[in-house]
């Protein structure tokens, strides 16, 4: 999978976790007749189960996160000012952001309404 270069920050974690859950939200909700497989987090912070469309795209989405040149002020992603994705991956990012933190929000995941707003 990704290969570590040096340790995942805290902040770092917590974001790669967030964006596993939203795919796999994504990816649950609209790709549901798809062939799924085991997706192993980065530095133990969990495994999610994706087809092999959103796999590739969580790929990405942690590469780009762990070099992500803001770290130190890093804002949310939609609040940045230089986006680490590609224009096909941001829109892709944004569909899923959008589909999951509703889906969230319904079932009763109240702590995400702060990261879906803010």
């Amino acid at each position: 999978m990704i290969a570590l270069m040096e340790a995942i920050t805290k902040q770092q974690r917590k974001d790669i976790r967030l964006i596993g859950k939203f795919v796999e939200v994504y990816c649950t909700g609209k790709h549901c007749g798809a062939e799924r497989a085991a997706f192993a987090l980065p530095a133990g912070s969990g495994e999610r189960t994706l087809c092999p469309e959103c796999a590739s795209f969580l790929e990405y989405a942690i590469t780009r996160r762990l070099k992500c040149p803001l770290e130190a002020e890093k804002p949310s992603c939609k609040h940045c000012r230089t986006h680490c994705y590609a224009k096909p991956q941001l829109a892709k990012v944004k569909e899923i952001m959008a589909y999951a933190g509703r889906t969230l929000m319904l079932r009763g995941r109240l702590d995400y309404i702060w990261h879906y707003f803010f």
